[in-house]
């Protein structure tokens, strides 16, 4: 495609395959062919993993078409976005995966304002909380989703591995024993789910938009199986201040908007909190002020 332009973010993608990105554009003008797509340029500074960009069918209907290298995170969007059929999430088209690239054509979501600049911060805590009541779902059997549980082993994994080379370099790190603690729940507490669902696992103010078919419409979702409670941490890590001000009054809050055991969502947050501390410094002392 001549004069392809690459997104900000997904140009500095670090995990990204090169190939890939080298094979983009010809990706990009396969699916323009394959749905009779009209495509703009892509959404600036856009996302790590996707292409994404606005495009126009061949009827003249508003789209969105998403282009991503197939990772972990994205494998179930499409299912989870099919089976929610637009009721709290932004509407599935059509979609395509092969071995190194996931295709979503999505409706657009127009005006497309994100939650995160429309509101202040009590009143998204009301909207990020009513659309997670709408996409818990109990999903039908067969479907393909995987249980929270791996998720959270893997990370888990990672955090071990990552916490121990940080204390051999002589960074500092969580106190062990608040380390310890943290990642045995992060492990454990999938498995005590009383009421699993499907649960959309990256639900954030930036992943909220303005829409016209309804006030507001989830999007990227990372879709598991597992305990609703988890569901709402993304979000309460959106905010460092608030949650560095208050972590269990911010935990509190969300649980009591989504009738959700107030303790749970706190051992939860700071499970989360342990597991990012490598990574973010700024969650060891919200981990501390949590911790058990």
């Amino acid at each position: 495609m001549p004069g392809f332009e690459l997104p900000t973010s997904l140009a500095c993608g670090s995990e990204l395959d090169p190939a890939w990105i080298a094979r983009l554009p010809r990706i990009v003008a396969g699916l323009v062919r394959r749905w009779s797509l009209e495509v703009g340029p892509p959404f600036q500074p856009g996302g790590c993993a996707s292409w994404v960009a606005p495009a126009r069918t061949g009827t003249g209907e508003h789209v969105v078409l998403k282009v991503g290298w197939r990772h972990d995170e994205a494998l179930h969007e499409a299912d989870g976005l099919r089976l929610w059929a637009g009721r709290g999430a932004i509407r599935l088209l059509e979609w395509l995966a092969t071995a190194s690239t996931i295709a979503l054509l999505l409706e657009a979501c127009e005006p497309g304002t994100p939650l995160s600049q429309a509101l202040p911060e009590p009143e998204q805590d009301a909207v990020v909380a009513g659309l997670l009541r709408r996409l818990w779902i109990a999903p039908p059997a067969g479907q393909p989703f995987r249980p929270l549980q791996a998720m959270c082993d893997r990370w888990a994994g990672e955090f071990d591995r990552d916490y121990a080379a940080a204390r051999a370099r002589g960074e500092g790190q969580l106190d062990p024993a608040v380390a310890r603690a943290g990642i045995e729940l992060f492990r454990q507490l999938p498995g005590t789910a009383r009421h699993p669902v499907l649960l959309c696992t990256g639900l954030h103010h930036d992943n909220v938009l303005a829409a016209a078919r309804e006030p507001w419409l989830a999007i990227d979702p990372k879709p598991y199986i597992g305990d609703p409670a988890y569901d709402t941490l993304q979000h309460m890590l959106n905010f460092p201040g608030r949650l560095a001000a208050d972590p269990a009054g911010f935990a509190r809050r969300m649980a009591g908007l989504l009738d959700l055991d107030a303790d749970r969502v706190r051992l939860w947050l700071f499970a989360r909190c342990v597991q990012e501390s490598v990574r973010e410094p700024n969650l060891r002392t919200v981990a501390v002020q949590l911790a058990p």
